[in-house]
């Protein structure tokens, strides 16, 4: 017990350089519950097989049941590796389990999640660059080369693409036409405009009942996500030592403000902005989320189309998916993890992962074959993220990108919550951030 409360002491030290601030008692709690699952977790290998773990928060449910389809199937296939998929929870809920596993010395031997979390793993000495695996891998040229930016870091590999989408904007077809438009907004204007003429007491109980858009709530890196495009489109810029008070930021921050001001926005949750349920019941009509949501959406007989971020300055999109990290373990353990990161980037895991989810495939063999080529064929909407893929930008992979996100976060919800204006809360995220870089 002493020894976890040492855990815990220098988890919660670890995590408030992180940006997190949480007791010692708190972290002994999550240290407590991760040592407890892994134990129950941990299967000894058999002669000859090794069991390997994966940790993902693989989301909508759809995703996940095929995630596992594609795992066992792999397992049938690699009879002397066995991989187990665990969802731990979304990416906010991830990381301080992921941290605490790191410092009670029993990580994963591998993690799905966003390129972000680089800096800190590897500030943690936790993942294995990857240089050397991928050099002699037969699969390095298949990739994407425009995924190789989120892949490195310090001049190392770290990581390598698991699936790859963009934002967009999902929306209502039968709503947009009984509202009478005929036209998909391409500018933060029209889409203002559209939001407006969607918005409105649709069965006459004098209280509106259906709005023009839902925006994310929340301090989490979901809500972030969604609002950088506008920011990019803005002309702002997400870099290094650059000020966040800047024209782009505060013009994409008082957009969001005026949707609020004009009632034409819908809060989601706190936290929960990537919940389809407002937009498949109608409440809705317009969405931000991805090419990820398109195997959900199908199954629910719901009408829906995408259009393409709305530009000012310039036209932006951000660009999202996750990587496969390979946690320090062994050298035949990383072998085999490796093996089935293989696996995961080659043109068949690709190819079925596309197609039965609406990722884009990160390997460039099944975007060119003919059965990912007849999807695309069939489903305009891919289209639209594959054209609008011209225009993404990649999140920064810096060291302190997860507190530049934090503040971000806290300052468009402060926003969007109507406590200050978009300037001061920029001006306010600033001050921190220069008190802590």
């Amino acid at each position: 017990m002493a020894m976890a409360g040492e855990k815990a002491q220098t988890f919660a030290k670890k995590m408030k350089t992180f940006g997190f601030r949480i007791s010692p008692w708190f972290a002994l709690g999550i240290c407590l519950l991760i040592l407890g699952g892994c134990q129950l977790q941990g299967r000894p290998d058999d002669p000859g097989r090794i069991h390997l773990t994966l940790w993902q928060g693989v989301n909508p449910p759809h995703n996940r049941n095929v995630l596992e389809e594609l795992v066992a199937q792999f397992n049938r296939q690699h009879p002397n590796i066995q991989v187990t998929s665990l969802y731990v929870g979304q990416e906010d809920q991830q990381t301080p389990k992921v941290l605490a596993s790191v410092v009670g010395n029993v990580p994963p031997d591998m993690l799905w999640f966003n390129p972000t979390l680089t800096g800190q793993l590897v500030e943690l000495n936790a993942i294995r660059p990857l240089d050397d695996l991928l050099a002699t891998s037969s699969v390095k040229g298949e990739i994407d080369p425009a995924l190789f930016e989120s892949m490195e870091f310090l001049g190392h590999i770290w990581s390598v693409p698991f699936g790859t989408n963009n934002a967009g904007i999902f929306y209502r077809p039968s709503l947009l036409k009984a509202a009478g438009i005929t036209q998909l907004p391409k500018t933060w204007q029209e889409l203002r405009q559209v939001a407006k003429k969607l918005t409105g007491d649709f069965d006459g109980d004098g209280r509106v009942d259906r709005h023009g858009i839902l925006l994310p709530l929340g301090k989490g890196e979901w809500t972030v996500f969604m609002w950088l495009p506008f920011m990019w489109s803005g002309g702002g810029e997400l870099r290094a030592g650059v000020n966040l008070v800047n024209p782009g930021a505060i013009a994409a921050l008082q957009f969001w403000q005026d949707l609020m001001k004009d009632g034409s926005a819908l809060l989601s949750l706190p936290e929960r902005g990537y919940e389809m349920d407002g937009f498949l019941a109608g409440k809705v009509a317009m969405q931000f989320s991805g090419p990820w949501t398109l195997g959900q959406l199908q199954a629910t007989g719901v009408d829906f189309g995408v259009f393409p971020m709305p530009s000012a300055a310039r036209q932006a999109t951000v660009i999202g998916g996750e990587n496969l990290f390979l946690f320090k373990t062994t050298p035949e353990r990383e072998r085999a993890a490796f093996t089935f990161a293989e696996y995961v980037m080659g043109q068949e895991f690709q190819t079925q992962w596309a197609m039965r989810t609406g990722y884009l495939p990160v390997n460039l063999k099944a975007r060119q074959n003919k059965a990912y080529q007849g999807f695309v064929e069939q489903q305009p909407i891919v289209k639209v993220f594959l054209e609008q893929a011209e225009f993404g930008r990649s999140r920064p992979i810096l060291k302190g990108y997860p507190r530049i996100s934090e503040h971000l976060g806290r300052a468009i919800e402060a926003v969007l919550l109507g406590k200050t204006s978009p300037t001061q809360a920029l001006e306010k995220a600033q001050r921190q951030l220069n008190l802590i870089f």
